[in-house]
């Protein structure tokens, strides 16, 4: 399967109400050039699930500011101001939740796996309306897995066939939701050869990938 598209094409299978999973850590790491065309495509009502919405004016943030999403999961919004705006004006959803858990819903969502167990939220807010479980003594809350239609992630060096090497903290989530999507599409810094990436520095198999954008 040829793996390789142009922009146009990869936006071209990113439809109204879709969920996508959108790599990065404070737009390091983050599909920089996609979220771009995706602004420009005007595509909307979308759910974002993401470690954060970034900035006003990079990565994610680009697509708050812009309207286009209806619903964010991520661990934290304080880089943004325009999140924590369109929250309080009801204009988005905005879910937030604990980074180590919400790695974790995301790895379940991959492996096939209903959801994770975990202590932490246990009689705070966070775990109303979700499920207690007790074991061993100890009480926990089941957070469902996360899955997403589209993952739209970032490589420092993709092959042909799709395999991935992120550079240093450009790895961040990406490996992780290119195992929890319906369709995946890579971002590549640089497009190489297949076999000139050394196999011990391949972070992402590309048989997660379905879809390479070009640089």
């Amino acid at each position: 399967m040829h793996k390789i598209i142009s922009m146009e094409q990869a936006i071209d299978r990113i439809k109204d109400g879709m969920t996508l999973m959108i790599g990065g850590f404070l737009a390091c790491g983050t599909p920089e050039r996609i979220i771009d065309a995706l602004v420009n495509s005007g595509v909307k009502d979308l759910t974002i699930i993401a470690n954060d919405t970034a900035f006003v004016d990079r990565g994610i943030g680009k697509l708050i500011v812009s309207g286009q999403a209806k619903k964010v999961i991520v661990s934290h919004i304080g880089t943004n101001k325009e999140t924590g705006r369109l929250m309080h004006a009801g204009e988005i959803e905005v879910v937030l939740v604990p980074q180590g858990t919400l790695a974790e819903q995301v790895r379940a969502g991959g492996a096939g796996l209903g959801g994770v167990l975990t202590p932490i939220g246990v009689g705070t807010p966070v775990a109303e309306g979700k499920d207690h479980l007790l074991i061993d003594g100890k009480t926990y809350l089941l957070e469902k897995a996360l899955r997403a239609d589209v993952a739209l992630i970032f490589g420092s060096k993709v092959d042909e066939k799709g395999n991935i090497y992120y550079h240093e903290a450009t790895r961040n989530f990406n490996p992780l939701m290119a195992t929890a999507a319906d369709c995946v599409m890579v971002e590549a810094q640089e497009i190489v050869k297949t076999g000139d990436i050394d196999p011990h520095l391949v972070m992402t198999p590309s048989l997660f990938v379905n879809y390479i954008v070009k640089p």
